[in-house]
């Protein structure tokens, strides 16, 4: 079968499509065909070795497909189940993949393979930032940065339903209509206005509730300039560089704030975690709480391209390699 590997880390240019023997499940793994591959902005950080990982490896963490073998002692699925995960063992970007069986979350029926794929860990990741890393309610300001991207197709309309103000930042023209058909109630684009100077205008000095903040080095500072005494940083991505330092007094103590650098795999330590999340989840995209638009289609050979779409931040949504 076909799948990605990369042996050093490095540009798009370290992924290759190689041909190799998948293998068969051993005890509570299952062997998956994979009918749509999801791409997420960490599958970047792990070719560049931000996230470092052992090498040589496969690489992508989530996707859509159906059981084709079951392993021994496996109870929880059953061939021809269709399932969905979003974490480790990477190497979701293949033909076929073997995952334990309590990594999986099974797929309802009106949910696409393509819309999984997009949103089990991406949906995963919307559902614990607005319901556990912080409990959003009706009626708190909200700044979410890269209001046009993937994630933010999942969130701004999620929170937009629980009645939340929502500021978005975008860095282009293009991107400030995607971001108000995302939801967001305010839209800034940051390469031509200074964000935290309209932010202001708009909430006034100090008045944003909670910051989700994937981008990272480029908005750090600014995220904390708009908050709210006593408020939430919620810093998730490091788009533009990971912020490795935090200053205690210049960055927390002024303002009592609170700060959290969560990641899926804190909030799916346990299976009744991961499924409770993921039902959200689907429960949420079914009622319309948010809708999925595809923004583009890879096949696997052309997956170089679609990390530089990615970095480049050409994407104005959800993204899946079709294998």
């Amino acid at each position: 079968m076909k799948a990605i590997k990369i042996d050093k880390f490095g540009s798009p240019n370290v992924l290759k499509v190689e041909d190799i023997e998948i293998g068969t499940p051993k005890s509570n793994e299952v062997l998956i065909k994979n009918l749509s591959i999801g791409i997420n902005y960490i599958d970047t950080y792990h070719r560049t070795g931000l996230y470092p990982i052992p090498l040589p490896s496969g690489i992508g963490l989530e996707a859509c497909g159906v059981i084709e073998q079951v392993g021994p002692e496996v109870t929880l699925f059953k061939i021809g189940d269709r399932v969905s995960h979003a974490s480790m063992p990477i190497g979701a970007y293949s033909e076929k993949h073997i995952m334990p069986e309590n990594k999986l979350v099974p797929v309802p029926d009106g949910v696409s393979n393509e819309v999984a794929s997009c949103i089990t860990l991406k949906g995963i990741t919307a559902e614990y930032l607005l319901h556990r890393a912080y409990h959003l309610k009706k009626g708190d300001k909200v700044l979410y940065h890269a209001a046009a991207g993937a994630l933010g197709q999942i969130l701004c309309p999620w929170a937009n339903s629980i009645g939340a103000e929502i500021i978005g930042t975008v860095g282009t023209k293009e991107k400030e209509e995607i971001a108000k058909k995302n939801g967001c109630h305010h839209v800034i684009n940051y390469t031509e206005k200074n964000f935290v100077e309209e932010v202001e205008k708009i909430v006034g000095k100090n008045g944003i509730d909670v910051v989700y903040d994937g981008v990272g080095l480029k908005t750090f500072e600014g995220s904390i300039e708009v908050l709210k005494i006593r408020g939430m940083m919620v810093a998730f991505g490091n788009a533009s560089g990971y912020v490795d330092t935090i200053d205690v007094k210049k960055h927390i103590n002024a303002k009592g704030l609170f700060f959290t650098r969560p990641s899926i795999a804190h909030y799916t330590i346990e299976r009744e975690e991961l499924l409770e999340s993921a039902e959200k989840v689907f429960n949420a995209f079914l009622s319309g709480k948010f809708k999925i638009e595809i923004s583009k289609k890879y096949s696997l050979d052309e997956v170089k391209q679609a990390h530089q779409d990615l970095e480049g931040r050409l994407l104005t949504g959800p993204a899946v390699i079709i294998p």
